[in-house]
This record gives C-alpha cells, sequence and structure tokens, in this order.
C-alpha cells in the first residue's frame, strides 16, 4: 500500500517529509514525491521513480523550501511506474493532491472533467481528485469545502492530503477505507497513513475515524465527521520503541506474531475494500485480465511464511477452487520444478 505524509509548520518541512517517507518504504513501493508551497514562489513539485534516496538527491540539488507540504510513495495499480504516474498529482499548477487506496468511478469522474476542459498527464485513477477539487473551488471559492464535495463523489477507497498553492497555512485531508492519522506537534501538525512515519517529531497522535475530513493549520486541528457535524477526537500518545520490529510486551517474536494477527488482517484489507468487495486493482495493474487466466497457483515460502502457504491453499483450492501447489524456497531455488500453467 502506498504511504502518505504531510506536514504543516512554521518550519522547513521538506526533510521531514523525506525522513517519512524513508520511515513508510517497508510497505513496498515504485516511486516517489512530494509538493511543497513556497513563500512567493508557490506550489513546487518533484517526483522520481524508484528509491526515496533518489527524490532526496533531487530535492537536496534543487534546495527547496516551504512550510507546507505532502509527499508520497507509490505502488503501481493504474498505470505503470513513471513519473508521470508518481504522486503528488497537480492541477491548474494550483492544487496537488496525494492518494491512497482506489477511485472506483475515476473513469466516469474522468470523461466529465474531460468536457469540462481538464487534460490529464497520467494513466491513475488518483489524478481525477485534484481536478474535480479544482473544478468545485473554481465555483465555491474555499479549499475546505471544495474538498468536501469532491469526496462525497468518490466511490472506493481513499485518504488524501491537500494543498493550494494560495493557502501556505492550510492542509487538508480526509478519509474512508485507507488509513490517516494526525501528528500533534508544537506549532506544526502532520497528517500519515501510519505513526511510524512521524516518529521524530511527534508522539501524540488522533486516529481519524472513517468519513473524517480535517483543517490543519501549524496552530489548529479542526475535524468533521461523515455527516458534516464538527467533531472532536480523542488524542492518544503512542511509546514506540527504538526499531518497529521490537518485541515490545511480547516474550518473543512468535508470540507477537500471533497476537498480532487481527490488526495485521486489517491493515491488509485497509485500502483495498469497496463498496461491494475487493477491489481487484489493489493488486497492481493488469490484475483483472490476469486473474482470469489463472490455472493454478504455486506458492514459495520458508520458515513460517511456507505454513502459512499451506493454510491459504486449503483457502484457495476451497473458496476459489484453483489447484495450489506450496514449495519450500531453498529446495525450489536449486532444484527443476515442474510447475503447472
Amino acid at each position: 500500500m502506498c504511504g502518505i505524509v504531510g506536514a504543516v509548520s512554521k518550519r522547513e518541512v521538506a526533510p521531514i517529509l523525506i525522513e517519512g517517507l524513508k520511515r513508510l518504504e517497508y510497505r513496498g513501493y515504485d516511486s516517489a514525491g512530494l509538493s511543497t508551497v513556497e513563500d512567493g514562489s508557490g506550489l513546487t513539485q518533484m517526483r522520481e521513480v524508484g528509491k526515496v534516496l533518489g527524490l532526496e538527491a533531487i530535492v537536496a540539488e534543487s534546495e527547496i523550501n516551504g512550510k507546507l507540504g505532502i509527499a508520497h510513495t507509490r505502488w503501481a495499480t493504474h498505470g505503470k511506474p513513471s513519473v508521470n504516474n508518481a504522486h503528488p498529482h497537480v492541477s491548474s499548477n494550483k492544487i496537488s493532491v496525494v492518494h491512497n487506496g482506489i477511485i472506483e468511478n475515476f473513469q466516469e469522474i474522468k470523461d466529465f472533467l474531460a468536457n469540462e476542459g481538464y487534460e490529464f498527464q497520467s494513466e491513475t485513477d488518483s489524478e481525477v481528485i485534484p481536478h474535480l477539487i479544482h473544478y468545485h473551488f473554481e465555483v465555491v471559492q474555499d479549499l475546505l469545502e471544495a474538498v468536501r464535495q469532491s469526496v462525497k463523489q468518490l466511490r472506493g477507497a481513499y485518504a488524501v492530503g491537500v494543498i493550494h498553492k494560495d493557502h501556505q497555512n492550510k492542509l487538508i485531508a480526509a478519509r474512508s477505507g485507507s488509513p490517516l492519522v494526525v501528528g500533534k506537534g508544537i506549532g506544526e501538525n502532520f497528517i500519515a497513513s501510519d505513526v511510524l512515519a512521524l516518529k521524530p517529531v511527534t508522539d501524540k497522535f488522533i486516529y481519524l475515524e472513517e468519513g473524517d475530513l480535517i483543517e490543519l493549520s501549524a496552530e489548529d486541528i479542526s475535524i468533521w465527521n461523515i455527516d458534516d457535524e464538527s467533531v472532536v477526537r480523542s488524542s492518544v500518545q503512542v511509546f514506540l520503541g527504538p526499531d518497529s520490529m521490537d518485541k515490545g510486551i511480547y516474550r518473543h517474536y512468535m508470540q507477537k506474531e500471533i497476537f498480532e494477527q487481527p490488526k495485521s488482517i486489517t491493515d491488509t484489507l485497509e485500502g483495498r475494500i469497496g463498496s461491494n468487495g475487493l477491489l481487484i486493482e489493489s493488486f497492481g495493474v493488469g490484475a483483472a485480465s490476469i486473474f482470469e487466466k489463472i490455472e493454478s497457483l504455486t506458492m514459495v515460502a520458508c520458515g513460517t511464511s511456507y505454513y502459512a502457504a499451506l493454510v491459504a491453499s486449503y483457502w484457495l483450492e476451497e473458496l476459489a477452487k484453483i489447484p495450489c501447489q506450496v514449495e519450500i524456497a531453498s529446495e525450489f531455488r536449486y532444484r527443476t520444478v515442474v510447475c503447472r500453467p
């Protein structure tokens, strides 16, 4: 799943965004990017295919400034890995958006926006979001209201962060079906798809609920629920160990794995469930056409993963009616294996 980091502060945010993306690399991704709003210079956008290290290098060379920004690591679902498909996506050089999740009705929205004169630079479903926000902003002239009206038109799963070049102390975000947290700082506030991204800058977090819409400034946090009612969400202090893989309160890692199973399943499903079921696109580009051609499955794994694969093979054969075999990876690598198509 993709990663989101956003910050509004009284200091430069690019280093915070880059460090946050580095801490989200465990999620897997194919490209990275960021946008900042700079005093007197408007909106800056930088994107790079590959590792966050590459993005960090071009950011360092450009010496970008800005006390408001959003950043993203993308794992391709619509469109191959490329600079144009990487986030953030921008509309009219005014509005920049990062998005996690999948928009089921993006083609319908894209067709409408194309008829309104908007031009698309990517193959992604995500690019409809900044253009849709810009469309509403031109009417209501209020960024928060434009985002509110836009997300009400989206079907699927999303967590979004939004900035506007003319609002240098305002970060808007919303979530439905994809995780998003708010980090509370002193003279600065943040958003992220995982608390780990913000570990260096805060230990106080607000876990947003389904349908929440938020407006952050460096000093304030405002939240509205799915019914557009202003609400107060309690904040919690999260104490993270020196290593995200620390055993914590558990005696050993096996015990930790057992007790984390419910959360692991929840985290796996978040952002991948739409209104009517699983979002096939979450498996990657072209997944739907590939699934139609599958005749059998071979899973290759070692250790605990091997035992998990054995259990999964029972489920796949029972529920999907697809023949499945499981191989020990260390053996699979060095022998001639005959796999079914």
